[in-house]
């Protein structure tokens, strides 16, 4: 149902924006550009083959708004909110879509559902105040509507922006100096990307006095990957005169700071993403496979898959059974959903890349750091581009649709109807087979 749900935002959405009133030159924008947009959108990823000012009008820019809103909180938990709002009771099959919509086990489906909703209207609309002392004195009346859009954007993780005014592609670049602007889109990105169950246990934390495993492990490794991302990124980038190095001591940090923080999967930049050094971009590219939290705006393998996976080996290593965090065992489904998650991830990126790599080769020849950090951006629905999307094939454009759609759906859906399957089957007692290991 949750995987039937994006398939048909995104079709129709497809279909919205193939309307001629969609596009500023007045024609129909050819149907897998629209679905390219409509995908990218929807799984809120950012990856674009137009500048989103320069070539929609503002209906298509509506249109965008919509579907990354959509995307953003999942169309069955915004469904399944409207039907509690106007009073109609969950049944067990509508209990179990909401909260796999949004990953959680919490049993109380009606207080996550209003918490999903209030806190999305809450932390949009504040953000959207905020940048539109900044955008409108810019922009005119028209900055409330690029406020707006850009709050909703950055909470869903989205990317996509009305900057191209002076530039295309420009996404934040004319804001690297601007404290409020890369503040107000870096704390928004933050907060879609920690998940709502961790909002909710927050929310919770003065009755319970308590956190669970979950958040502790989800707080820790953003605050870690942040810290990483932002130290490694200005060390790489100090002196790039394509990238920090123009800018002052103090706008470096802050722009090597937002870098970390875009991608945990918002896809927004400050400075050029081609003009990276090399080193600096497979390090990207890692940050963006980690992705964000489960239940969250963001996409990637999840970082609590990553924190599983470098704890099992850490008790492998010790000669421990069992996967322990922070004291307490991880059941061991948990460990092979994680695996699960990783290999195919990999296996998605890196059919991508060479796809890329070699289908580009003939017509626009592509470096292959540029591929890997073009196709995790697409599977871990980021956004940030080295300009392939622009320039890519048929074949290449199918490729990321295809990427961006299982990363978006693949820890939500996927992986979670495998294992609500396995519980169904039969347990069979089968003779146990020793295999040499290492």
């Amino acid at each position: 149902m949750i995987a039937l749900s994006f398939a048909a935002v995104i079709l129709i959405g497809t279909l919205l924006l193939m309307l001629p009133a969609s596009s500023r030159a007045g024609q129909p924008t050819p149907f897998l550009d629209c679905l390219f947009t409509a995908t990218s959108a929807t799984c809120v990823t950012g990856l674009v083959v137009y500048d989103t000012y320069q070539h929609w009008t503002p209906l298509g820019q509506v249109i965008i708004l919509l579907l990354i809103q959509i995307g953003g909180l999942g169309l069955v938990t915004l469904t399944q909110f409207f039907n509690v709002m106007i009073g109609r009771k969950l049944g067990l099959r509508g209990m179990h879509l909401a909260q796999e919509s949004v990953a959680s086990s919490e049993p109380d489906v009606y207080r996550m559902l209003r918490l999903v909703i209030r806190t999305s209207a809450v932390v949009e609309g504040a953000g959207a105040i905020i940048l539109m002392f900044v955008f409108i004195p810019e922009f005119g009346a028209e900055g409330v509507f690029v406020a707006v859009f850009t709050a909703v954007s950055a909470f869903c993780n989205a990317g996509f922006d009305l900057f191209g005014r002076k530039t295309a592609f420009l996404s934040l670049c004319g804001y690297a100096a601007n404290p409020v602007v890369i503040a107000v889109v870096g704390f928004l990105i933050i907060i879609g990307g920690i998940g709502f169950i961790v909002v909710y246990d927050l929310s919770q934390y003065r009755h319970t006095k308590q956190l669970t495993l979950h958040t502790r492990v989800v707080l820790t490794a953003t605050a870690i990957l942040l810290f990483a991302g932002t130290l490694f990124t200005a060390a790489f980038e100090w002196s790039n005169p394509a990238t920090l190095g123009p800018m002052p001591p103090m706008q470096k940090i802050g722009a090597a700071w937002f870098h970390s923080v875009s991608c945990r999967t918002a896809g927004f930049n400050v400075f050029s993403i081609e003009g990276m050094n090399g080193v600096t971009k497979i390090l990207s590219s890692v940050l963006m496979f980690f992705g964000a939290a489960p239940g969250s705006t963001g996409g990637g393998i999840k970082i609590t898959s990553v924190a599983v996976i470098f704890m099992m080996v850490y008790s492998v290593i010790r000669g421990d059974e069992d996967t322990l965090i922070f004291g307490r065992r991880v059941e061991k489904s948990a460990v092979y959903k994680s695996f699960a998650v990783m290999i195919l991830g990999v296996l998605a990126v890196t059919i991508t890349a060479g796809a890329i790599v070699a289908t580009m080769r003939e017509t626009h020849a592509v470096a292959g750091v540029d591929a890997l950090l073009e196709s995790v951006s697409a599977f871990a629905t980021v956004g940030l581009s080295a300009g392939i999307s622009a320039q890519a094939n048929a074949l290449c454009l199918l490729l990321l649709i295809f990427s961006m759609y299982i990363g978006r759906l693949g820890p939500v859906s996927f992986f979670l109807s495998l294992a609500a399957r396995s519980t169904h089957k039969r347990r069979l007692i089968v003779p146990e087979g020793k295999i040499q290991i290492g």
